[in-house]
């Protein structure tokens, strides 16, 4: 199974779960806190995942040509 930016995304989301029980249980904004940590970890693994412009730029000026930088090696 591979693992893409969105399924990675979806799962840190799922983190969302235990923060609504801890804000209900104990006192808002130690649940609000920690909302926004799950938030702005759930985004960073979205952007370590996820291609970049290079890696795209490259896949569609892919046309089975080799590039004179690899014939020199």
């Amino acid at each position: 199974m591979e693992v893409t930016p969105r399924r990675a995304g979806m799962v840190a989301l799922l983190a969302l779960l235990p923060v609504l029980a801890f804000g209900i249980f104990r006192t808002w904004w130690a649940g609000a806190i920690t909302l926004i940590n799950v938030l702005i970890i759930a985004v960073s693994l979205y952007l370590l995942m996820s291609p970049t412009e290079e890696e795209a730029h490259e896949a569609h000026a892919d046309n089975g040509v080799e590039n004179a930088s690899d014939e020199a090696l």
